[in-house]
């Protein structure tokens, strides 16, 4: 049986929930697979308006999901309320984005007999994936990316079915989350939900699945990874794994803001982000040392999500440990609780500790890298991995020099004088970056996210009563089209 745990008493709560068997993954699947015809066939225009239909859902059920899912990740009221708010504004977003059409790329190229050798007529657009998608649920945010989170949102927009692996860090908010989207939809089985690790494997090796979304550990994505390597049919996998995020302070940056900007969101949720910065590159000098031991100082720390992401991060700090704690912020209480810790080194220092040093410590622990001159950065930077973020923080561009040239290749994101906590659900967007921020270029927040989950098709010459309306020379639907090489609105 699966059992949800408050992080800060450890006690049992909510219902106790059975392992979905490989009989029962089969038939959810099975089952999903069954509407899945259905929904892609399902014009877009309405595909769009259940989406809506289950942002308000959610809205709608904001007071008791807050409450069921603070009793399992002890994140607290302001914070739940938020995410349940970005969570339907995710499927709003989708919603949007479908009814807009451009996310099928549709081009045509009509026939052109004078070009040596002649061009028949060609016409492309993108399709949804021809299955099921699963999609395994990540601890931290037990609804933006957890059963009605972005995989499931651009998945559904798609025109995929999807089943998720619970997480069984927030099992009972999970089962009344699928709850809602399922009663919010037309076809309810869309949505599927399994419980259990087995489930998970049983899941992402099921012949009706075409693609995988993931959002943990590098270790929980290469088991992932590593399942689908054994299927008979390879599919695609869209993980987001372990992230540093490093941040550059240049010698301008304003002292007093970066040391009180870094407390605040390398503890934001008790360090429990993807995002969180775990690297910080500033300056020599006691002016912003001081300050940043002061801001630190003055954090607390808090319940970690589950016992074992608090030994993950202090198996961390345990690594961090051969460097030279910088500064640390009071003890949080109860039984899963965790202090922020920042250690320090010197560029040499840590450049020599490489690349072990540079691994994520998942939680509310940080490293101060101190250099002598900006240029003294690149070689150091062109030895890390890759990150969903990077950051600079300055007053003057002109100081970055090779830092942005560096960090433009390290990170999906880039950021100037910000934080990287926050990920704004946008069109624009993108969640991503080189491994092992990400095991692919596509993004898992943002309008594009859809891309995952579908396929061109190209039409060769293809009678006109036969064509996709989307790619009909008349545009019945008014999406945008690029037709012969010019994109049209």
């Amino acid at each position: 049986m699966i059992y949800g745990h408050d992080p800060r008493t450890g006690e049992t709560v909510g219902t106790a929930l059975p392992e979905t068997d490989g009989a029962g993954v089969d038939m959810i699947v099975s089952a999903a697979a069954a509407a899945g015809a259905a929904w892609r066939a399902t014009p877009a225009a309405e595909r769009a308006v259940a989406l809506e239909a289950v942002a308000d859902a959610l809205s709608a059920h904001v007071d008791e999901l807050w409450q069921l899912a603070d009793q399992e990740t002890a994140l607290g009221e302001v914070r739940l309320r938020g995410e349940v708010a970005r969570t339907a504004g995710q499927f709003r977003l989708f919603a949007q984005v479908i009814r807009d059409g451009g996310y099928l790329e549709a081009i045509i190229d009509h026939a052109d007999p004078s070009l040596t050798p002649p061009r028949p007529d060609v016409r492309r657009m993108k399709h949804a994936l021809q299955g099921v998608v699963a999609v395994f649920a990540a601890s931290n945010f037990p609804f933006a990316f957890s059963v009605a989170g972005g995989d499931t949102a651009s998945a559904l927009a798609a025109g995929c079915p999807v089943v998720v692996k619970a997480h069984p860090g927030h099992p009972n908010t999970s089962e009344r989350v699928a709850k809602i989207v399922r009663e919010a939809l037309p076809y309810p089985d869309l949505l599927g939900l399994v419980q259990g690790m087995q489930a998970g494997a049983d899941l992402v090796q099921h012949p009706s699945v075409v693609a995988a979304g993931f959002t943990g550990s590098v270790a929980g994505g290469k088991a992932i990874q590593k399942l689908i390597d054994e299927r008979e049919v390879p599919i695609p996998f869209y993980g987001e794994l372990g992230s540093v995020n490093p941040v550059v302070v240049l010698p301008s940056a304003p002292v007093k803001e970066v040391a009180t900007g870094f407390a605040a969101s390398l503890t934001l949720g008790v360090g429990q982000f993807c995002t969180n910065p775990g690297l910080m590159f500033v300056p020599e000098g006691d002016e912003l040392r001081k300050a940043l031991v002061e801001a630190v100082e003055g954090t607390a720390g808090g319940p970690m999500l589950a016992e074992r992401i608090r030994d993950g991060y202090l198996g961390g700090v345990e690594r961090l440990g051969q460097l030279q704690l910088l500064a640390e912020g009071k003890p949080g209480q109860g039984s899963l609780a965790v202090t922020p810790k920042v250690f320090t080194a010197d560029l040499e220092t840590f450049a020599s500790k490489l690349p072990e040093i540079g691994e994520e410590c998942f939680g509310p622990a940080s490293i101060v890298v101190t250099y002598r001159d900006v240029s003294d950065l690149r070689p150091v930077l062109e030895q890390l991995d890759g990150s969903l973020t990077a950051t600079i923080h300055g007053t003057e561009p002109g100081e970055a020099g090779e830092v942005a040239e560096v960090l433009g290749k390290r990170a999906g994101r880039l950021i100037w004088n910000g934080w990287p906590t926050g990920v704004a659900v946008c069109w624009a967007m993108h969640h991503g970056g080189p491994w092992p921020a990400a095991t692919t270029s596509y993004t898992s927040v943002g309008a594009t996210a859809i891309g995952r989950w579908l396929a061109p098709t190209a039409y060769q010459d293809w009678p006109e009563e036969l064509l996709p309306e989307e790619l009909k020379d008349a545009n019945p639907l008014s999406i945008p089209q690029r037709v012969d090489g010019r994109l049209q609105a």
